[in-house]
C-alpha cells in the first residue's frame, strides 16, 4: 500500500517538473522575442555616434 502512495508521490512531482519546464521555455521565446522586436525597432547604435 505504501509504494503507491510514493509512486503518487512521485508522479506528481515529476508532473509539477514538466509544467515548471514547459513555463521556462515558454518564457524564454517571449524573451527572446520581445528581445529581436526591440533590436529591430532600434537603429544601429554604432552608426550615427561618432
Amino acid at each position: 500500500m505504501g509504494i503507491w502512495i510514493e509512486l503518487g508521490v512521485f508522479l506528481l512531482v515529476f508532473v509539477f517538473a514538466a509544467w515548471q519546464f514547459h513555463d521556462l521555455r515558454r518564457e524564454k521565446a517571449r524573451r527572446l522575442e520581445r528581445e529581436r522586436a526591440e533590436a529591430q525597432a532600434k537603429p544601429s547604435s554604432g552608426e550615427s555616434q561618432p
